[in-house]
Order: structure tokens, then sequence, then C-alpha cells
């Protein structure tokens, strides 16, 4: 017997509509939108309120999305349920961001063992690809879009596989119910939202490099509008494939001959991925990396990623220091927020990448004395001059080179607790806007290989993120639960690119330190720095900085800093949603 009523589409439908003007309007006037946090006095962006539940909660970058998985939490589905829900429905209505072609990462806290598990759903690099995949005859690396639009980028998907595997040691509704709502969907389309639109308007020229791809997004040479109603009956044939086949309806037969036709037919930049790649693709269950930060447990998906990591080491340096009594307005608070992330970065940028075929120092890169030393170098009243890694206990030492690799954003995060507490924090990837710009049966071709280091050596030392056959490319994809007393206690993550890391670590400290409820901690302005120069987020109180971090050493941008947050607060008082006014989602909760 299905869990997902048949009037399910008909309710979602009618949720999304309700939903969708209220957030269209955030998204329009969140630059223009300030409002005081009293109890810290920093003017947070846009900062409404959380939304409130006791029994269940999404919070998602597309309200489709999360009124999605709200039907299937409502009829009784788990977490995982309502994920793969969702993650269907971006896949359609934010094909931009992630979908059947991508990979992601999940974090999941299962309630009834008390566990959290972090499955790598990340993609990997074809048999047939070499560390000189991205250099040019001379061995120069490639210019970065030269080596994106097209089948040399793509890398065998993960994300099909990471559905039914969550599937299957987690879910409760019945799998083809939980994508029939997105096919449905598909069938019958849905409007496109501003966001797709504008972002269809600025890369039409790229869009139309491939003709099935303009085809779909820019038909008859006009880029699809804001409001237009989309049909895309080839996704919809797709999942329900993978619904009935399971994984031989994505990873075998005529999909996954689709893909292949697809990846090696770009004439102009061709790529190797073949139907062995995709037959032999395989999710991998690892260690989830946690570090303790005042009282939390701050935990999240380790190598492949370096987000758990970075964003670890962020923290843990700064714990000396008495954050929350600086504040939010203080640039010494911010001095030490982003020189511990150059130093984090400069750790990440020399020692991170798929531990699989790297020897990695993952346990010195944490340990308490390290990170004491290191935090040392904070000890001062101006911005640190110069940044280098740090020399970490290894269990077995490599000589490595720091890597030089790209990392841009389009990726979405989504965060959902159910009714019996079970969570999942999940971050979902295609890489870049629209991917490699390959679209086929419906669905774009991830770009994630272009994560990986385009050159491979440097001063005659191997680059840990180089490419090798079966790899997966280094992210920043940071998909978190935090954990207190042994229990879940906020679900977060963010898109953004390298730019995640900093996004997650800000909302933690805001919510730890400053104490901001959930929806003013992702709503306050960002501040970021990985390298030295400071990004300041436009047209919020970010700004009003610029000056005194100038002062103290840095130096500074103004620019947009569109992160997609969405998280979840859980308490004694029930579940607390927030969502990013920079993107169109929305949290829903009953």
């Amino acid at each position: 017997m299905s869990f997902l009523p048949r009037k399910a589409t008909s309710t979602l439908l009618a949720t999304a509509l309700a939903f969708a003007p209220l957030q269209v309007a955030h998204a329009q006037n969140a630059a223009d939108s300030v409002a005081p946090e009293a109890a810290t006095g920093f003017v947070a962006r846009d900062a409404r309120k959380p939304v409130k539940a006791k029994r269940w909660m999404v919070s998602a970058a597309n309200p489709l999305a999360a009124a999605a998985a709200a039907d299937v939490l409502r009829a009784g589905g788990t977490a995982a349920d309502a994920a793969i829900a969702t993650q269907a429905m971006l896949g359609l209505v934010e094909p931009q961001s992630s979908g059947l072609g991508g990979g992601a990462f999940l974090v999941y806290y299962d309630a009834a063992s008390g566990e959290l598990t972090t499955l790598d759903g990340r993609e990997t690099a074809p048999a047939a690809a070499t560390p000189k995949l991205f250099q040019d005859a001379d061995g120069e690396p490639l210019s970065f879009f030269s080596a994106v639009i097209g089948g040399r980028s793509v890398g065998v998907p993960g994300t099909p596989a990471l559905l039914l595997d969550m599937h299957k040691r987690w879910g409760k509704t019945p799998f083809a119910d939980l994508l029939t709502p997105a096919a449905e969907m598909a069938r019958n389309g849905f409007a496109v939202s501003p966001r797709l639109a504008g972002l269809i308007a600025g890369g039409e020229q790229a869009l139309r490099l491939y003709k099935p791809t303009g085809a779909y997004f820019v038909p008859e040479g006009k880029p699809l509008r804001e409001g237009i109603v989309l049909k895309n009956a080839a996704y919809a044939t797709v999942l329900e494939k993978l619904s009935r086949e399971g994984r031989a309806g994505f990873y075998e037969g005529e999909v996954a001959q689709g893909i292949v036709d697809t990846v090696q037919g770009f004439a102009s930049n061709p790529g190797t991925l073949t139907l062995d790649d995709l037959k032999n693709y395989q999710v991998a269950e690892r260690k989830p990396v946690c570090v303790t930060y005042r009282d939390h447990d701050v935990c999240g998906m380790g190598p492949p990623s370096s987000g758990a990591l970075t964003v670890g080491q962020i923290l843990k340096l700064i714990e000396p220091m008495d954050v929350a009594s600086l504040g939010p307005q203080s640039p010494q608070a911010w001095r030490l927020i982003g020189d511990a992330s150059r130093l984090a970065f400069a750790d990440r940028g020399l020692y991170m990448a798929d531990s699989d075929f790297v020897k990695m120092p993952t346990k010195g890169l944490l340990k308490r004395d390290y990170l004491a030393a290191r935090a040392e170098l904070l000890f001062r009243e101006d911005a640190l001059e110069s940044v280098e890694p740090g020399e970490p206990e290894w269990d077995e030492a490599s000589l490595l080179a720091p890597d030089e690799s790209l990392e841009l954003p389009s990726t979405t995060h989504f965060s959902i607790v159910d009714a019996a507490g079970n969570v999942v924090s999940m971050t979902s990837t295609i890489e870049n806007g629209f991917g490699s710009r390959l679209i086929t049966q419906g669905f774009l071709l991830n770009n994630e290989l272009t994560d990986f280091s385009f050159r491979d050596m440097k001063d005659g030392k191997p680059i840990a993120n180089r490419v090798e056959p079966g790899k997966r490319p280094r992210s920043s994809m940071s998909p978190t639960i935090v954990m207190q007393g042994g229990k879940p206690v906020i679900a977060i993550g963010s898109p953004g690119g390298s730019r995640i890391i900093g996004y997650v670590a800000k909302t933690l400290i805001a919510i730890i330190d400053w104490k901001m409820d959930v929806q003013q901690a992702i709503s306050s302005p960002h501040l970021v720095n990985r390298f030295g120069r400071y990004d300041l987020e436009e047209g919020t109180a970010a700004e009003t900085l610029k000056a005194p971090l100038e002062a103290i050493g840095y130096e500074t941008e103004i620019r947009a800093l569109t992160s997609g947050l969405h998280g979840i607060v859980i308490s004694a008082d029930g579940l607390s949603g927030g969502a990013d006014p920079r993107r169109e989602g929305v949290a829903i909760g009953e």
C-alpha cells in the first residue's frame, strides 16, 4: 500500500502556488530590505521569522521541491523518502543546479539506532581519464570554460545510485511513488521560476552550443521567460525507468547509452565516459568527520569533500577566542574568522583530495595540538600578512604541491526532519551553472571533472587533487548535522562553490555564538575570506565593515554572494526552519 496518496500532485501544486508569490517577493526585495536584529544589533539581510513546526520540517531551494517533500512527510514517509522526492523535483524545476546527471553528499541521522551515516554519491572520473585531461599539447592548463563545455568535463553521475541506496537503507514509501510527482509535473508542465529564467538569459550563448540544450532552454532562439509552462516528457520517462528497473534503468540500457553517446558525440570537446564506467559506479559509505565546538559536535562529509574538515578547522581555530562577546559587528571577530578560514584553506589546498587515491593526514588536520599551535597565529590585532599550510601529523607522509583548481557555484542543499526524528542534510550538484551544457533524455550532465586540478604536477611534486581514473574530484560541499548530547540539533548546508565552507561556518557561528535563530543566521550578511581577500556581501551591512577590515590589513571586495542555505534547528520546543532569501527556497513544516 502506498504512503503517498494519488492526490499528492494536486496538493503539491496548490502548496507551491501558495508559497511561490511570497518567496519571489522575498527574493526580489532581499537586496533592498534589511531588518535590524535587536539581540545582536546586527542588521540582517531580510531576516524573516523562522517557520515553526512540531512534527516534521523540510527546507529546500524551490517551493515545488519543498512541497513534494511535505506531501511525503505528511503521509508518514521518512526523511530519506522526502529527500528522494525533493531531489527528483529539483532536477526538473532547478536543472541548472542539480539532477540525475550529477552527484551528491548525504549526512543522515537514524533516530532508531542513533547512528550518523555519510554517503558519498560524488561523480567519478572515467577509466580512460588521465592527469593531462585538462592540458593542451604543451602541457599548459586549458581555460576553464574551454574545459567545461562538452563531454570532456563529464564525470560518472552518482545521484541516481545515491537515491536508490538511501531508499534501500531508510525508505518506507514505495520508490516509484516518490518519483511520481516529479514525473507527472514533467509531463504536465511547470512554471519557469524567476531564478531559472534569469540564469537562462544570462547563459544563453553557452546553452546554444549544443543543439538539444538550446532547443530546451532557448526554443526558437528565445530564452525561456519567467512563468512559461515548461514540459519535459523525456525526464519523466527516465524517472519511470528508474522506478521500474532500479539501478539498471539508469546505469545500463538505453539511458546509459544516451549518456555515453552525448558525452562522446560532442565533436569539439568529446569525453571518454563509457558504458562500463556507468555500470561500475558505486556509492561509498564514509566515516563522518566530526569536531567538538563549544559543547556541540559538528559532523559532516569527509574526503573527497573538504567541507567538514575545513569547516571543522575554522571552528576549532576560533574556539579559544571569545567570538560571542565580540559579536557579529566586530571587525576583530571577522579578523579571527577570516584568518582562521585562510589557514584552513591553505591546508585544504595542499592536503585534501579523494582519500581513496591520496594519502591524507585527516586525523592530523584535526588534532588538538596541531590546531592549538595554528590558533596561536591568530593572537594579534591585525590580519596575517601571509598564510602557509601547516605540518600536521601523518600516518605516512607524502610530498605534495598546492592545488590550483576552481570550484564554481551551481549546487543545491536541502535539510529534512521527519516525524520519527530522522534527519537529512544533503547537498547535490552538477558543478557549474547548467553543468557541461549537455542535455540528454531531459537532464543535464555535470562538468564535475573540472573540480580536479588542471595541473597534475608543480615544482616536481604531484598535486593531490589531480585527475586519475576512477577518482572523485575534491568538493567543498558541506552538508552538516550538529549533535548535542548525542541528539541532532542543527541540519544545515549550502551551494556556493568553495565559498560553501564560509557560508556554513558563518551560519553555525551565528546560531551557536551569536544566538541568532536559524532564519536570522541564514539571512545575515556574508563575509568570506579564503585566500586573503575579504568578500563582503553587497547591499548588506557587511559593507559597513569594509573600511575597518582594510584598516587592519585586508584587501576587500563588495560583491554578490548568492548562497542557498537551507537549515533546521531542533530543540525541545520543536522545529525551526530557515530558507535563504537569496534564492527561491522555502521551509515547510507541520
